[in-house]
């Protein structure tokens, strides 16, 4: 469920972050979901138990989690507009990069074109993975 990159330039506990919002935005998790603890997380992906904490800190900061003492952490009422803003913001935040770099409107909408063919090649293919078990 929690695929990191240990190779990319985003920090793991962000890559966390933003799998999290990811699931949620996507139905994966709703409120009350039981997120794993933070231990158990860390071993499952192979990091430092305090990057999962401070990934968890974050989203607890954001409300978008909540922890409650001795039983662990929980997905909060969700709001799907606060966490789409909050990509959006990311989105913008790069595609103003991009424009002040020179990369033309034509080649932002090509790409946005292509990475929206390659994910919905991708969910095709993990729907017929999932058909053939």
């Amino acid at each position: 469920m929690f695929d990191i990159d240990l190779m990319s330039r985003v920090p793991i506990y962000e890559q966390i972050y933003q799998k999290v919002i990811e699931l949620i935005l996507k139905g994966v998790l709703n409120e009350m979901d039981k997120l794993p603890s933070v231990r158990t997380l860390a071993t499952e992906l192979g990091v430092n138990p305090n990057t999962v904490a401070k990934a968890y800190a974050l989203l607890e900061r954001d409300k978008i989690i909540c922890s409650l003492a001795g039983r662990g952490s929980f997905i909060a009422k969700p709001d799907k507009l606060l966490a789409q803003n909050k990509i959006l913001k990311e989105f913008d935040f790069s595609v103003e990069r991009a424009l002040e770099m020179g990369v033309s409107v034509e080649t932002l909408q090509q790409r946005i074109i292509h990475i929206q063919s390659e994910q919905a090649q991708q969910n095709e293919q993990e729907e017929q993975g999932e058909s053939s078990s």
